[in-house]
């Protein structure tokens, strides 16, 4: 159960970058449809019409005497409402974009930054905020971006995504001897953690997880795993080994964790159900429940 949900969560690369909570609304979609009905959580957070309104431009120090200048707005298509104990949209894309500076060595100066805000999902129970990053204005599915998920509170980094379309036709079969011989992968790895201090121990080893693709690019994830056991997830590019994302160790605890007691829920369920249908008729029912 547990390797078949870290496979599971790892699947989320191919789809953060063309929209970082769609994963989570897809698995929530099927599970509701499960239990035969769909929780609704009442939102009221106010978008303006126009979003050129809700643009600030911040100024972020890169280096001494040096300012970054880039816009930040909330997406169209947000629907949460911070509270008083997140961070501001302005406080969480200035975190954001930090990680995104460290990770990716990536220059903000002149993007465009949208926010969206969410109080938690079925999938994912705890309040996060999300960006996208890119270098034009509009937001088209082509569109080269960075993309952020933090908590909504204490700013911890969960995943982030470099999405991108290749101009070349490369081939996105799956590469059976990747499997057994992934030592270029497992040395990226190793180097991107220690380059970006993103564990707090030494690493002990690096595990081939599974191949895939992102829009037009092959994609290849491997484990990192510290000597405390902490792990993070990695994405590469088969085409030409560039990183384009990683999942935190907390945030694959968080959706294990929360995917593993919704499948419990669904099984006791079914069981009390399946019982009910056998005794149906009698003069006297009850229910029991099993867990597998």
């Amino acid at each position: 159960m547990k390797k078949n949900v870290l496979k599971l969560t790892v699947a989320t690369f191919g789809i953060i970058g063309a929209g970082i909570i769609l994963f989570n609304a897809a698995a929530e979609i099927a599970l509701a449809a499960n239990n035969g009905k769909v929780e609704k959580v009442p939102t009221s957070y106010q978008v303006s019409d126009s979003l050129e309104t809700a643009v600030l431009n911040l100024e972020t120090t890169k280096d001494v005497g040096e300012k970054v200048n880039y816009s930040v707005s909330m997406d169209s298509l947000n629907t949460g409402t911070p509270t008083d104990t997140d961070l501001t949209m302005e406080e969480a894309a200035e975190t954001g974009n930090q990680y995104l500076k460290n990770i990716y060595g990536l220059d903000l100066e002149g993007a465009y930054v949208y926010m969206s805000y969410n109080p938690g999902t079925v999938t994912f129970p705890r309040a996060f905020w999300s960006g996208v990053v890119l270098f034009q204005k509009e937001q088209k599915p082509e569109s080269t971006k960075w993309t952020y998920m933090i908590d909504a509170v204490t700013g911890e980094l969960f995943t982030t995504c470099h999405d991108r379309r290749l101009d070349a036709n490369v081939s996105l079969d799956y590469d059976a001897a990747l499997e057994k011989d992934y030592h270029l992968y497992e040395e990226l790895a190793q180097t991107k953690i220690e380059e970006c201090k993103l564990m707090d121990c030494p690493v002990d080893r690096v595990e081939y997880n599974c191949q895939g693709y992102s829009g037009n690019d092959p994609t290849i994830a491997v484990d990192v795993i510290g000597e405390n056991g902490e792990s993070i997830n990695m994405s590469f590019s088969r085409y030409d080994q560039m990183f384009l994302g990683l999942l935190t160790d907390t945030s694959r605890t968080v959706t294990e964790s929360a995917l593993e007691r919704t499948v419990g829920e669904e099984k006791f369920s079914e069981a009390e159900e399946i019982e009910a249908e056998e005794i149906e008729g009698y003069t006297i029912t009850w229910t029991t429940r099993v867990a597998e």
